[in-house]
């Protein structure tokens, strides 16, 4: 069984927020968490411990998931994994159903905390998806991918899409959807690559990959001179397939569905498997796959 931390410093330590006296989470009660996850003691049975010390349930909840995530990045580091760095996030603490995105309100269909995994409802009309298509279908080509040896482009088997890019903010349905996303996950609109749109014919799939760049591979470097690393990835679906084209997860046997207008977001705080980020498009089996992909770097990308 946990111990308990002290319930003195329990009642003490309040501080004010929003007006509110609030527990504060010290510094003491953060090496108390690591502790008793040190010990193996479980989530739930720490939390109890709080309680049982005199701790708000919201507050114990908090100082448990921000201690033992630095503590794990800590951790991670030590073991010689790149640092964690901060990442793209739409705010969910209170389980909205929709969000507001100024000029769209947007549902929130499904969320996983690891690895960060949101599928949004709705977060294009279907007349943003037609003209997307329509503005992007005469300036397909054969889909490329970042060259992490060399730091340029090249063609890989492993996707077999034709696809183009769009300059950032290039037209007023690209501004509109920019700023939407940028508001839908709380991220500055210079720090996002132009949208890419890919279309997948009958057979054609994008094999499980990951969106960072590998660090351990020459030409990176030259890569993130550009904004720094990729630090998340938002999918929207243009079109809704016959038959497959869903967007897996192999780490987490997740397959998000293909519905137009809706879209799929996930993050990685670190260029490394450790994210459970390794992803791809399925094999459409009948008709025609239209995707709008936006990623996003940690600084500007110029």
């Amino acid at each position: 069984m946990a111990s308990q931390p002290d319930p003195d410093l329990a009642s003490a330590t309040t501080v004010q927020r929003n007006g509110a006296a609030r527990q504060a989470i010290t510094p003491e009660l953060r090496r108390w968490i690591i502790e008793q996850a040190q010990a193996g003691h479980a989530a739930p049975v720490v939390l109890q411990s709080m309680r049982d010390a005199g701790w708000d349930e919201d507050v114990a909840a908090e100082a448990m998931e921000i201690t033992l995530q630095d503590h794990l990045n800590a951790v991670a580091v030590q073991q010689g994994q790149p640092a964690a760095v901060p990442v793209p996030e739409p705010h969910l603490d209170e389980s909205p159903a929709q969000v507001d995105c100024g000029d769209r309100t947007v549902n929130v269909l499904l969320t996983l905390a690891r690895p960060r995994i949101v599928v949004f409802g709705g977060l294009l009309s279907p007349e943003e998806c037609d003209a997307l298509i329509a503005a992007a279908r005469p300036r397909m080509a054969r889909s490329l991918t970042v060259a992490t040896k060399t730091g340029g482009e090249e063609v890989n088997d492993d996707r077999t899409s034709d696809g183009m890019f769009f300059q950032r903010g290039e037209s007023p349905v690209i501004q509109r959807v920019e700023a939407r996303i940028a508001r839908l996950l709380n991220w500055p609109v210079e720090n996002g690559e132009g949208v890419q749109v890919l279309h997948y014919r009958p057979g054609a799939e994008y094999k499980p990959h990951y969106d960072y760049f590998d660090p351990a591979e020459p030409g990176t470097p030259t890569i993130v001179q550009r904004g720094g690393q990729r630090v998340g990835t938002l999918v929207m679906y243009l079109n809704t397939p016959e038959k497959g084209g869903g967007t897996t997860f192999p780490d987490v046997h997740l397959e998000v569905a293909p519905q137009r207008g809706n879209a799929v977001f996930f993050s990685y705080e670190r260029p490394h498997p450790s994210t459970r980020t390794l992803h791809g498009g399925a094999p459409v089996i009948a008709g025609e796959k239209w995707i709008a992909t936006k990623w996003l770097r940690e600084r500007e990308f110029k």
